[in-house]
């Protein structure tokens, strides 16, 4: 199997927590700070490996394509103006990956199965690519991505999930895996949606980091819509852990959902902690809060 070198990044949802911000513009373009959430997933797969980089969108998505492309107007101001060091980090992003966008048409139906299936054609027989959910960010010292990689090289199974441990009392929210047992490398049965606190057969979640292979897009293409009448990749994983070994990989890092408007302002205070340049007076404003 050839060294993993693609990443498939979805960003074809509506973002309909956060409208009307998300109205004419996709929910991965809002900014994490000065840098939009998209960014963070593209800079996590670059250090890890990646050099090509397939964001597979909806019509009227065009400021995701722009953010990754050359911008001739600004460009000439900054060096007009001695900006370098900004002008230098825009360049940086055209200069990142090999970026392809796809759209998903509206033939395919929803869910988050479905960007696996209107990029399929850049995917090859036996090769394994890593699929991020644009509304998962890590931080880590080691990049998520790139754990992952590093776990597929090790067992070679058919796919490996990022996983991370949560509060027993929270696995009503997530997905959650149940392992095989007997196995040393963390092989998994299946994947339980949602269960509840008693019922659930672990308590490590799954969220939007995953090694895949082609064999996932084959089942997919095949497989009955699931809840709500989408198409769940978590269906087509149990499906394939039937016949397959998939492997989840507990991530050394920190997991931040941007999915809700919630979650995503805590996100936001988290990276601006890390910051060198606004952390320190961020963290003294914080604690100038008179909070009941």
């Amino acid at each position: 199997m050839p060294k993993i070198t693609k990443a498939i990044i979805t960003a074809a949802g509506y973002g309909t927590r956060f409208l009307p911000a998300t109205k004419v513009q996709p929910k991965e373009m809002l900014p994490i700070i000065d840098k939009p959430i998209i960014q963070y997933l593209a800079e996590e797969a670059v250090a890890s490996g990646i050099k090509d980089i397939i964001i597979v969108t909806r019509a009227g998505l065009h400021s995701l394509e722009d953010h990754f492309d050359s911008a001739f107007e600004i460009e000439h101001r900054l060096e007009a103006s001695g900006k370098k060091d900004i002008l230098e980090k825009l360049k940086q992003l055209t200069r990142m990956a090999n970026f392809v966008y796809i759209r998903q048409t509206k033939d395919l139906p929803y869910g988050n199965g479905s960007p696996l299936l209107a990029a399929q054609h850049l995917i090859a027989k036996n090769e394994a690519f890593v699929y991020m959910f644009g509304d998962d960010l890590v931080k880590s010292k080691v990049p998520a991505t790139k754990q992952l990689i590093q776990t597929f090289n090790k067992t070679r199974p058919q796919a490996v999930i990022g996983v991370q441990e949560i509060p027993r009392e929270e696995t009503n929210r997530y997905g959650i895996v149940k392992y095989k047992k007997g196995t040393k490398i963390n092989q998994i049965v299946k994947l339980v949606e949602k269960p509840a606190a008693s019922e659930a057969p672990s308590n490590m979640a799954v969220f939007g980091r995953y090694i895949l292979t082609d064999k996932i897009i084959k089942i997919l293409e095949n497989l009955p819509l699931g809840k709500d009448n989408e198409l769940w990749l978590a269906d087509a994983l149990n499906k394939l852990a039937q016949t397959e070994r998939v492997v989840a990989t507990p991530i050394n890092g920190k997991w931040l959902t941007t999915g809700d408007p919630l979650r995503y302002m805590k996100a936001m205070v988290e990276f601006a902690l890390d910051r060198k340049d606004i952390g320190p007076e961020f963290k003294e404003y914080l604690k100038s809060l008179k909070l009941n």
